[in-house]
């Protein structure tokens, strides 16, 4: 699959490359309907749009939905488009799948930004400014036998979310972890991190994890 990088959109990286494997480990095609959650690039969307599946897109950045849009047109892969925040486009429908790769870096900032590339993974002090959202509501658009997919970094907290998903119904576990080195974003505020005792002093290694929910 090939993806354009449009400026001010995120990149897709190893987060996006874990997520799409453990897509590709589901029982999906032609009848399946699917959500991804914070499409940005479109490259979760589109690895999913190449089963068969019907897919919906949603992003509250129109320059991320323009960049998937020209990535679906780019691969001859239709995916449905909607701005809006989360689950807002999407009231009253419901998915066999939800992905979601959502902002998860924990910031200095405590409110998200609304402008800049920052707001492609600023996600509040803990990181879960969306992830709380995702796991508290994305559970209430799946069918019966439905899955939820997230990645995203230990940093802001396994644990939590597997209870938040076992709270709103989901059996939850830990399908992938993967170890990366930093990344400059992580790498330009590991003081702030080990101030916060979110990491060991020292540590510039990051663990992203996919979890899977079934309802």
């Amino acid at each position: 699959m090939r993806l354009l990088n449009t400026p001010g959109v995120y990149r897709a990286q190893d987060d996006t490359d874990l997520l799409v494997g453990c897509l590709g480990r589901e029982r999906i095609g032609s009848g399946t309907a699917v959500l991804d959650l914070g499409t940005g690039s479109g490259a979760v969307a589109l690895a999913a749009a190449g089963t068969g599946a019907r897919v919906t897109a949603v992003d509250v950045s129109r320059r991320a939905l323009a960049a998937a849009r020209l990535n679906s047109v780019l691969n001859g892969r239709w995916i449905r488009l909607r701005h809006g925040d989360l689950l807002e486009p999407v009231r009253g429908c419901r998915f066999d799948l939800v992905v979601s790769n959502p902002l998860y870096v924990p910031a200095a900032e405590a409110v998200v930004p609304v402008r800049g590339l920052a707001r492609a993974w600023d996600a509040g002090h803990d990181g879960r400014a969306l992830v709380d959202r995702i796991c508290r509501q994305a559970p209430g658009v799946l069918g019966p036998g439905g899955v939820l997919l997230m990645v995203h970094s230990a940093l802001c907290g396994v644990e939590r979310s597997l209870d938040l998903l076992e709270q709103a119904g989901l059996g939850a576990e830990v399908v992938a972890r993967h170890r990366i080195p930093f990344g400059p974003v992580l790498t330009g505020r590991a003081a702030w991190l080990e101030d916060q005792g979110l990491i060991a002093p020292g540590e510039r290694m990051e663990e992203l994890v996919v979890i899977r929910g079934v309802r």
